[in-house]
C-alpha cells in the first residue's frame, strides 16, 4: 500500500461524541414535536441509533434516515430553511447549529494514537489524505494540529462542489485516493462508521480498518 485514506470524526478528532450530542438534542426534539404513531418509536435517541442511522453521513442523509426508522415523514425542505423542526433540512440545521456552538465552547483534541500513527506513516513515505462529509473537517485538522500531515483533504463542501454521494456510496474516498494519485488498490481506508467501512469496500480498497473507540481507551481495530 501507497497510500492511507482516513475518516476524520472518531478516527484523527474526538468530535464523535460533540456530533452525537447534537444529534440527540435535535431529534429529541423532533419527535417531541412530531411523536410517531406507534408508542415505541418515540423513545429518545440512542447510541444504537448513532450508530445504525447518522454515523459518518451527511447531515441531511443522516437525519432522513433516522426520521424514516422512527416512520416520522416530513417534508425535505431546502438548505435556506433555518433550524427547526417541521422538515429535515431544519432538523438537520438545528443539529448544524447546536455542534457548531459545542465546538466553540468545548474544542477539539486528535486522538494520541491517531497521531502517533500518523507521524510513523509519514516517516515511512506513506501518502495520506483524510475524507470527512462534513464541511467542519478541515477547520477540525487545523484546530487539532492533524492538517499538515495531509497531502489532500476532501470535505463536506468539496463533496458538494463536486456532486458526490454521501457513504456508503464509495466516491468521497476514491476522490481522496484520486488526489494522492493512487487506484484504491494500493491505498486502505481507515474508518469507525459502518457506513464508511461500506463505502470502502465497495470502492475496491485494498484494506478497510474499522476503528471502535465504544469501550473507552482499550480500543480496537480490526481489518474487515
Amino acid at each position: 500500500m501507497a497510500g492511507v485514506v482516513f475518516d476524520t470524526y472518531g478516527v484523527i478528532t474526538d468530535s464523535a461524541r460533540v456530533h452525537a450530542a447534537a444529534w440527540k438534542t435535535a431529534l429529541d426534539a423532533c419527535l417531541k414535536a412530531h411523536p410517531p404513531t406507534d408508542p415505541p418509536a418515540r423513545r429518545p435517541f440512542d447510541r444504537d441509533d448513532y450508530l445504525r442511522y447518522v454515523d459518518g453521513k451527511s447531515r441531511l442523509d443522516g437525519a432522513a434516515s433516522f426520521l424514516a426508522s422512527r416512520r416520522v415523514a416530513l417534508p425535505p425542505g431546502t438548505l435556506a430553511d433555518p433550524p427547526d423542526t417541521d422538515t429535515v433540512a431544519a432538523v438537520a440545521a438545528y443539529k448544524e447549529q447546536l455542534f457548531t456552538e459545542r465546538l466553540r465552547t468545548h474544542g477539539i483534541e486528535a486522538y494520541p494514537g491517531t497521531l502517533l500513527l500518523l507521524r510513523r506513516l509519514r516517516a515511512c513515505g506513506v501518502e495520506m489524505a483524510a475524507a470527512s462529509a462534513s464541511r467542519h473537517a478541515r477547520e477540525l485538522l487545523r484546530r487539532s494540529g492533524a492538517l499538515p500531515y495531509f497531502a489532500a483533504v476532501v470535505d463536506g463542501a468539496e463533496a458538494a462542489r463536486l456532486g458526490l454521494p454521501g457513504k456508503p456510496a464509495p466516491d468521497l474516498f476514491l476522490e481522496a485516493a484520486g488526489r494522492l494519485g493512487l487506484p484504491p488498490g494500493r491505498t486502505a481506508v481507515i474508518e469507525d462508521s459502518l457506513a464508511g467501512m461500506e463505502a470502502g469496500r465497495r470502492g475496491g480498497f485494498r484494506l478497510v480498518v474499522g476503528v471502535d473507540r465504544s469501550s473507552g481507551p482499550a480500543t480496537s481495530s480490526c481489518p474487515t
